[in-house]
């Protein structure tokens, strides 16, 4: 069936909200609008950093600020809608609107997919070839990344959204998720869907399972150069950077693994709703955290900046420099 014949056939979904308790959905609202909010200060101040101070234009710092910038898109294309459909009666979202959803939202994560080894491959050379390191990530060599994450990310999503909106959604137009999700999505065909599920599976193993295997393979000759480090200080503190990187890559790449990779027979939509969750609300708000807030070089660009805006007089100054050293402690 055609695209435009089946917009004619159906002309809006009907998306479930968090919540049908008046009481839970005030608290939800306020919640994922936190979550939101913080998600994009984070990433919009890593970004505004790295632009304004030129020690922090080098190649790990312009991967970081495109990583905060496609965690702004993944849940600028979910969370407004989410916010909205918690309060509203009216959960209506149009077909267009909800293909263009799906599209986006599909193509920013496969992006963020492909963009997390290629930070690992950077940092692989900073480590472990810190001789060659410039001559390898030159800044060509860094758009030509970034450039392939981004084509590739968006045209693999392509067919999906084509052979998914091309479906006949015969049983319901009610989509049993907070957003426009393929698998909700594709539950509403009256048409076998087998080939959109082995479509689904082949770009899981090319775009998520690869990349993860790529992630761990660099940070694992990573580790073993940092556990050559004569220092034992410098060696404990690389340590507990990578730790840190390779929690959050283990807990995103394991909820993308868990949603699209599953077997149809074990699919749930609480448990779908869950992993959707973490990879659109709470992984982009942890993403600048723990790449950026633990980094020096970063925590002495912000000081800066704020230094800038808020003090006024000496007194103040000296006052919010004990803030700040309290706050650099315990970060």
């Amino acid at each position: 069936m055609s695209l435009e014949n089946n917009q004619t056939f159906l002309r809006y979904f009907i998306l479930r909200g968090l919540s049908d308790d008046p009481k839970l959905q005030n608290v939800l609202f306020f919640l994922f609008l936190s979550f939101y909010f913080v998600t994009l200060a984070g990433n919009f101040l890593l970004i505004i950093v790295v632009r304004l101070y030129p020690s922090l234009q080098t190649p790990m710092y312009f991967f970081l600020s495109n990583l905060s910038f496609i965690d702004i898109c993944v849940s600028t294309t979910v969370v407004p809608k989410i916010l909205v459909n918690t309060l509203s009666k009216d959960r209506r979202i149009s077909f267009l609107g909800c293909a263009a959803q799906m599209y986006f939202h599909l193509s920013f994560g496969a992006t963020e997919c492909l963009l997390l080894p290629t930070m690992a491959y950077d940092r692989y050379n900073a480590i472990c070839n810190p001789l060659q390191y410039t001559i390898i990530m030159n800044q060509k060599v860094c758009l030509c990344l970034v450039a392939s994450c981004w084509t590739m990310g968006f045209l693999d999503t392509v067919v999906h959204a084509v052979s998914t909106f091309q479906l006949p959604f015969c049983k319901s137009n009610y989509v049993n998720h907070f957003y426009c999700e393929m698998f909700p999505l594709l539950q509403l065909s009256c048409k076998d869907t087998w080939i959109n599920i082995v479509m689904v599976y082949l770009s899981g193993i090319i775009i998520a399972l690869i990349s993860f295997l790529v992630t761990c393979l660099s940070y694992f000759h990573i580790l073993s150069t940092i556990m050559k480090i004569q220092h034992n200080k410098g060696r404990g503190k690389a340590f507990s950077t990578c730790t840190s990187h390779l929690i959050v890559l283990n807990l995103y790449y394991g909820t993308i693994l868990c949603a699209y990779m599953r077997p149809q027979s074990s699919y749930s939509p609480l448990q779908d709703q869950a992993f959707s969750i973490l990879y659109t609300v709470v992984m982009p708000m942890l993403n600048p955290i723990i790449y950026s807030v633990r980094n020096k070089d970063i925590k002495d660009a912000i000081r800066k900046l704020t230094d800038r805006i808020f003090y006024t007089s000496s007194d103040n100054l000296d006052r919010y420099n004990l803030i700040w050293d309290a706050w650099i402690t315990v970060a």
